[in-house]
């Protein structure tokens, strides 16, 4: 095992590898700590390995694995995910704390040197230090810089973050911000805790903290970990990116406490999809992402909504029948990005009450019935009838519609 000592002589990290693009998003998933913070989705370690294989699949490039010191089960689940797994940066969230820090390096050893990122935090804000710190601003001031210091001296790789940084006084984050990057920080995130800021919040927000605190530490990652409280997690991720961030902190399926995080998937998808407003590029293989979201799924023994963004089933699936024409004359009318670039096999039309008689005709063809003229309208006549019956119309049911139209008498018998 390596001791401190060893440790002490600084290296390259893979975050600094990472960022030596300065249009490069670091993708940070935390769906395995602050997801797991949610009630009724605590992870196993074998599960834990199962998603950090996925998340490794997908590119993500910093996996928080969990929280060591919250107990000796979360330090052994990431050390098992930290030895099994190869690939991202492996990180552990510390309170600011030497005896937080030092589990996390206990917990981080299997994986390489420079693959170790330890994660400090520290609330800053005025109703955290009354309420729940009991510090004055000097003893927060202090406290971050202390505890930065030693976990430099154990990680090449130090991320601080200032809790509840958006209700805390815009000077004094800046003063704690700049000193934890002093202290040998080397990512700073400006957590929206609690999910009550706004986009242009944010984006003001990174850009004043980048213009002062980049004079000194140039390479320093700004990172943004925004909750959904008010529902705009992504929107003030995305605005963070345009205020310098260079770092997103999500979960997939937006996980997390409360309302949530920031969806990951959504980010990813966001940034690729608008590259042209957005001007940045991540790491991820999009590819994997319903993947990733079903995953999390078994494991957790959850469902998402059937219209959630980018992985739901509703994502690709057309009903309307203006929308199912315009599809099928080109996809590009009603999709922004294609079903297979995040993991699906393609579109599809759930045929229904609101399907037109374009797409009727169309699927009826495909599956070797096909109908026109008047025989169209009459199947299209019976199966608006059919549709206000039961809802979606699968092929069994189309084809028994086309059976009446054509006068099969066994058929007619059967929906009669």
């Amino acid at each position: 095992m390596t001791t401190p000592e060893e440790v002490r002589v600084s290296g390259v990290s893979r975050t600094e590898q990472i960022a030596a693009d300065p249009n490069r998003v670091i993708i940070f998933d935390t769906t395995m700590r602050d997801g797991e913070q949610a009630p009724g989705f605590s992870m196993s370690g074998q599960a834990k390995v199962k998603m950090a294989q996925v998340l490794t699949d997908l590119g993500v490039d910093v996996i928080e694995a969990g929280f060591a010191a919250a107990s000796p089960g979360d330090e052994d689940c990431i050390r098992r995910v930290a030895g099994e797994v190869e690939g991202p940066i492996f990180c552990s969230l510390s309170r600011a704390n030497e005896k937080d820090i030092d589990a996390t390096f206990r917990a981080l050893q299997p994986a390489p040197r420079a693959n170790r990122r330890c994660h400090v935090f520290l609330a800053t804000s005025p109703i955290h230090r009354a309420a729940k710190l009991k510090m004055s601003t000097n003893e927060v001031l202090s406290t971050a810089v202390r505890s930065v210091e030693y976990a430099a001296s154990l990680f090449d790789d130090v991320e601080f973050s200032a809790e509840d940084a958006f209700r805390t006084e815009p000077e004094f984050l800046a003063d704690v911000l700049e000193a934890a990057a002093d202290a040998g920080a080397r990512t700073l995130n400006v957590p929206d805790t609690v999910g009550y800021a706004t986009p242009q919040e944010v984006r003001d927000r990174f850009a004043v903290l980048a213009a002062r605190i980049k004079q000194r530490h140039p390479h320093v990652i700004f990172s943004t970990h925004c909750h959904d409280d008010l529902g705009m997690a992504v929107a003030n991720s995305l605005a963070a990116v345009q205020g310098g961030a260079r770092q997103v902190e999500g979960a997939i399926n937006g996980i997390g406490e409360r309302a949530g995080n920031c969806s990951i998937e959504e980010v990813i998808m966001a940034l690729k999809v608008r590259e042209d407003l957005y001007g940045v590029t991540t790491g991820a293989d999009s590819r994997h992402l319903v993947r990733a979201s079903k995953i999390l799924c078994e494991i957790t023994e959850t469902v998402i909504a059937r219209n959630k963004s980018v992985v739901g089933i509703n994502a690709f699936a057309h009903e309307a029948g203006i929308h199912q024409h315009g599809m099928l004359a080109d996809s590009r009318t009603y999709e922004i990005m294609r079903p297979q670039d995040v993991g699906f096999e393609g579109s599809w039309f759930v045929l229904g009450k609101h399907s037109g008689r374009h797409a009727i005709a169309k699927r009826a063809e495909t599956i070797g019935r096909p109908v026109e003229g008047e025989r169209l309208a009459a199947v299209v006549a019976g199966f608006k009838r059919r549709a206000d019956q039961i809802g979606e119309i699968n092929d069994a049911e189309l084809i028994a519609i086309i059976d009446q139209v054509d006068g099969v008498s066994d058929v007619v018998a059967q929906y009669a």
